[in-house]
């Protein structure tokens, strides 16, 4: 009897497992729900004051130091100059509005690229804007590996052959930080109401202009020197400026600026800005030309050929935008259309 009773007494514990994993599950999920729960009553219990946000942004646009930070404003060389908002002022933006939630997440990974999602929630107004972006894991060298491997191989404008291989950690990391901060500017400026964005420009932009017309030598020589910083040398700028460095106009030196701010940032670099000098017909800058913005009809007659060349390969998708915008000026939400088949076309 005694020993039916230690029997029927004795504890059968749930499988290792079973309990593990049913029990991890269910924290994730709590915790997930908890944080975004918390977020939002955050945002409900603070809302943002528009006007405090305004004067936030301002005073953070005046200081110099932040004015003529690279990443606070750029100028791309694509025709006449394309200009825009960089991520260090979309960053002290989001941070001046609160309430703004940016989150990056890996989706897919495998030996040749990484596909990350970064996602910009307004709390508030409860609006989400998401932008999945892709990361090669390759970069192209003079030479191929220490033990000759290499995964292709092409020949540049010089005639030199080019290889395409791995990269190291830390090519990735310079990477991916910057496509992902890329993305974060795009959908970052579609939270951030427009009347700010053209009122911070129009005090960057001053304040730029300001430095370079009471001090335009010492202006010019911090120019230089930042240049130099990216093996771009005194000689090349008087190439393209066309006369001498010392003759430099104060919107001149404000341009270099921009121009040196979007090659740091990865979205042009040297090569770009001469070819683009080269293309603009003599005495066009006198005049410039707008170029006009791609209207909804002329994007969808085009996009099945721009969507053929990325399905081959011939081009990236910051290639073709870059390609594109030459003529006609992309929305954003044509920029996501547009990196959106790039990713689909992988997931197939």
């Amino acid at each position: 009897m005694s020993n039916e009773v230690a029997t029927a007494n004795v504890f059968t514990p749930p499988s290792t497992q079973q309990f593990g994993v049913e029990s991890a599950s269910t924290a994730i999920a709590a915790q997930s729900k908890a944080m975004v729960e918390s977020r939002y009553i955050m945002a409900m219990r603070n809302p943002r004051n528009w006007d405090a946000v305004r004067q936030d942004l301002i005073k953070e646009c005046r200081r110099p130091s932040f004015a003529h930070n690279k990443s606070a404003y750029y100028i791309k060389p694509i025709g006449q100059g394309v200009e825009g908002l960089g991520i260090r002022f979309v960053e002290v933006a989001l941070r001046c509005m609160k309430n703004v939630l940016v989150e990056t997440t890996m989706i897919f990974e495998d030996e040749i690229k990484e596909v990350h999602r970064v996602s910009v929630t307004d709390l508030e107004a409860n609006i989400t804007y998401p932008l999945d972006v892709r990361v090669s894991k390759t970069v192209e060298r003079a030479k191929p590996n220490s033990d000759g491997s290499y995964l292709s191989v092409r020949k540049n404008s010089y005639g030199k052959d080019v290889f395409t291989i791995l990269g190291t950690d830390d090519d990735l990391l310079n990477k991916r930080g910057a496509l992902i901060s890329k993305a974060i500017r795009t959908i970052g400026l579609r939270i951030i109401p427009g009347d700010l964005c053209d009122e911070a420009e129009d005090i960057i932009k001053s304040i730029r202009m300001d430095a370079a017309a009471k001090d335009p030598d010492a202006e010019r020589r911090k120019v230089v020197d930042a240049f130099a910083s990216i093996g771009v040398s005194a000689t090349d700028l008087t190439g393209y400026l066309g006369h001498d460095l010392g003759k430099c106009s104060p919107a001149q030196i404000v341009t270099l600026r921009g121009i040196y701010g979007a090659i740091r940032d990865g979205e042009a670099t040297w090569v770009t800005v001469m070819q683009n000098k080269s293309e603009q017909a003599p005495g066009e800058s006198a005049q410039p030309k707008s170029i006009p913005t791609c209207s909804s009809e002329s994007f969808e007659k085009n996009k099945a050929g721009w969507h053929k060349v990325i399905e081959s390969g011939k081009k990236s998708v910051n290639e073709l935008i870059t390609t594109i915008q030459t003529k006609e000026l992309l929305t954003p939400d044509q920029k996501m259309e547009i990196a959106s088949w790039e990713i689909k076309g992988e997931a197939s």
